[in-house]
Parts: structure tokens; C-alpha cells; sequence
């Protein structure tokens, strides 16, 4: 079953993808610190993309807000994280990474 958690997470400095990074993409990092706890990325199960409308209209431009991952980490546990584009209006600009869901691993 799927836990709704919504916070920030620490990428691992040192660990991002740079092949992505050279393609205009956020470079994936390989772990991130949430709760005081380091977890390493085992798999990427699953990419995607969100985009809105400017003002929500459906003549305005579209715009790439978030890029979405689901991983198994090394705990087993599955995460659906993401970044967002722009910085949020609130908090660091530098807390881009949300753990969006957390799956508890198959033992």
C-alpha cells in the first residue's frame, strides 16, 4: 500500500546522472537523505513528465513543471519522487526533490 508523504528530500551530492543533465534533463541523483536516513537508488522502474497551461488556460503555453521517477531503493522500498522545474515560492531554492510516495519493500 502506497503512503502519501509530500516532504523535501536531500539529493547525495556527487551522485547525480550527467548524461542526463547534458540532454536539458535533470540529472537523477543515485540516493537522497530523508529523516535523517541515507537511501541509495537500486532501479529506476519508471520516468514521466508533468506540464500545465499558463493560468490554467487552455490557450495558454505550456509549460514542464515536474519530472516524476519511481524507484526501488535500497531498502527494497518503492518511491515515487520528483523535481520541480522553478523553485517554489516558499522554503530553498535548492529543495527541488519531493518524496512524493512511498511503497514499504516485499520483505
Amino acid at each position: 500500500m502506497s503512503e502519501f508523504v509530500s516532504e523535501s528530500i536531500t539529493p547525495l551530492e556527487g551522485t547525480f546522472d550527467t548524461a542526463r543533465m547534458a540532454l536539458g534533463e535533470p540529472g537523477l541523483p543515485g540516493g537522497f537523505r530523508w529523516r535523517a536516513e541515507t537511501f541509495h537508488v537500486v532501479e529506476t522502474l519508471r520516468a514521466w513528465k508533468e506540464s500545465t497551461r499558463d493560468g490554467g488556460r487552455a490557450d495558454g503555453e505550456l509549460y514542464l513543471r515536474r519530472h516524476y521517477y519511481q524507484l526501488r531503493m535500497s531498502d527494497q522500498s518503492v518511491w515515487t519522487v520528483y523535481i520541480t522545474r522553478q523553485p517554489t515560492g516558499t522554503g530553498s531554492p535548492k529543495n527541488r526533490w519531493f518524496l512524493y510516495t512511498r511503497d514499504e519493500g516485499e520483505g
